[in-house]
């Protein structure tokens, strides 16, 4: 008996310290997750943009930055690699014989990021707010064609349309207007043109912190029903100048410099030569390209047109400016979009040819003058650009001066882009920096706007002779079922357009990244307009 209680005393001792040990271990283990888990949550992404993010209404334009609205807010269907469409907030969609009819299937258990059901009420609630003011989102195809919107089930949503339009899953890809807001964002009347209460999606992020003109700050949506971030916060800081942005970058204020013209093509490639950074360059994503304004005196003679695309060096200037990162566009539209593969003649820089063309449209140039005149009048236009735009500028100066040699006088002028958009549909204007719209948006949105009133570049286009015959094809091309014909129709569209030099096509703009050696996982986002943040991580600082 005796021999039996030491024994059992010396296993209950035994016991309790492998017990202790591995209530130690499992605390160790707990406190090391913890600590884990909070360092990956501190984990701050820095970077800047040109301009405020904006009011982060899902359903307006600028100044909302669509950088930071891709952040909140979330699609039905997502635009990915190599156009192919993906489900995102639906998980599946049907879409009838006739192409009228497409009803989504929503994926379940999503919540807004104020805990608030994701369901298929609320996804027509959105519809509407847009179709309140749909004639501010016609630019959209879509959009024009839509009839009603259904919430079928808590878990299915149908829209129906007055007639087929084929790009319509791409167009819901789209970063604004139809993404979606929560029930507490939504002022009362449910107008959301007049503004939102508060900025509350699905998406991976929630804005955090905000001072108006200087800085935002995101944070993880803890109610996101995907996959985390990896960062646990994303700063965006507003350095208008570009020369400021890579002074900050350098001194370590900022992880990652992104996006379009937000820094010199000649900075980039020294960042670059520096061996110290990690940089990227994207595939061509749009057209950097001048809208000339057909109704304008000057600008509706075809003749003059022509002569000022014969009238400039373009690879001359894509080579200087973008220090040869961006290749020289001949096309509208870059080729390797749907329906866009098509051959056409350059014109090429020939000085000759472009005074040749001014002079048969009457533009003399008078003894111990160097501009061109006409009935008395000079021949005067002028270039609209992006003040924050650091590739714009120098190339609006190259075209002052090549001009200038042709006898043409060309003052530039830099807007603010909320101003410069108003010049736009207003058609306020005689020539405009523009581009198209890449992905996902091309080719239909492009040729849509080229219709669509409302926006200026159908009226900038209005005095061209066979203007109606375009609106038709553009019409045509939508509805149709049938692939070839489609793709003949798009044919003529852009060969028209082409032929009217209404458009003077630039370069083949390509975003730039450069990233601080410790930030890991960039990859430039399919869709032109998201962002870059999701997978992004800091190895070391």
């Amino acid at each position: 008996m005796v021999m039996f209680a030491s024994k059992s005393k010396s296993v209950l001792l035994m016991l309790l310290i492998l017990t202790t040990a591995l209530l130690g271990c499992s605390k160790s283990n707990s406190v090391q997750n913890s600590e884990a888990g909070a360092a990956q949550a501190e984990k701050t992404i820095t970077v800047s943009w040109p301009r405020d993010i904006g009011t982060m209404n899902p359903h307006v334009y600028n100044p909302s930055q669509l950088i930071a609205q891709s952040m909140i807010y979330e699609p039905l269907v997502s635009y990915k690699e190599g156009g192919k469409l993906e489900p995102h907030l639906a998980e599946s969609w049907d879409i009838s014989k006739d192409g009228k009819e497409y009803t989504f299937k929503l994926r379940k258990n999503v919540k807004f990021s104020d805990g608030t059901p994701f369901n298929a009420a609320i996804v027509k609630k959105n519809f509407d707010a847009v179709m309140k003011n749909f004639k501010n989102h016609s630019w959209l195809g879509f959009i024009n064609v839509l009839d009603k919107t259904e919430a079928v089930d808590e878990n299915t949503f149908k829209l129906t349309l007055k007639a087929p339009y084929y790009p319509t899953i791409q167009e819901l890809s789209v970063v604004r207007p139809v993404r979606f807001l929560g029930e507490a964002g939504f002022p009362d009347d449910g107008d959301t043109s007049k503004g939102v209460k508060k900025a509350v999606g699905t998406g991976p992020w929630m804005l955090s912190d905000y001072k108006k003109d200087e800085y935002a700050e995101f944070t993880r949506n803890p109610n996101y029903w995907g996959d985390k971030p990896k960062a646990g916060k994303i700063v965006i800081k507003v350095i208008p100048d570009g020369e400021t942005r890579v002074l900050a970058f350098e001194k370590k204020e900022l992880d990652l410099i992104y996006g379009e013209g937000v820094i010199s093509l000649d900075a980039f490639k020294q960042l670059k030569a520096s061996g110290k950074y990690e940089t990227s360059l994207s595939e061509p994503i749009a057209t950097r390209e001048i809208v000339m304004n057909t109704t304008k005196d000057i600008l509706s003679d075809l003749r003059v047109r022509l002569a000022l695309q014969h009238g400039f060096n373009k690879q001359a200037m894509v080579d200087g400016i973008t220090a040869g990162l961006e290749e020289k566009a001949d096309n509208i539209l870059p080729k390797n979009l749907p329906y866009t593969n098509m051959d056409v003649k350059p014109l090429e820089y020939n000085v000759d040819k472009a005074k040749a063309y001014l002079e048969e449209a009457g533009w003399k140039l008078p003894a111990g003058k160097t501009v061109r005149e006409k009935d008395g009048k000079p021949l005067e236009l002028e270039l609209l650009y992006e003040k924050s735009d650091q590739v714009q500028k120098p190339m609006a100066e190259t075209l002052q001066a090549e001009w200038g040699a042709i006898g043409v006088k060309l003052n530039i002028k830099s807007l603010e882009i909320t101003e410069q958009v108003k010049r736009l549909k207003s058609a306020d204007f005689d020539l405009y920096f523009w581009s198209s719209y890449g992905s996902p948006y091309d080719p239909h949105s492009f040729i849509n706007i080229a219709a669509e009133k409302g926006f200026g570049i159908s009226e900038s286009l209005s005095s061209l002779p066979m203007k109606k015959d375009l609106d038709q094809q553009i019409k045509q091309a939508f509805v149709s079922t049938d692939e070839s014909k489609r793709q003949q129709l798009y044919n003529s569209i852009l060969k028209t357009l082409q032929e009217q030099a209404s458009f003077l096509p630039i370069s083949y703009i390509k975003k730039t990244a450069v990233c601080q050696k410790g930030v890991k996982g960039f990859v430039f986002p399919a869709n032109r307009d998201d962002n870059p943040f999701f997978g992004l991580d800091i190895v070391k600082k």
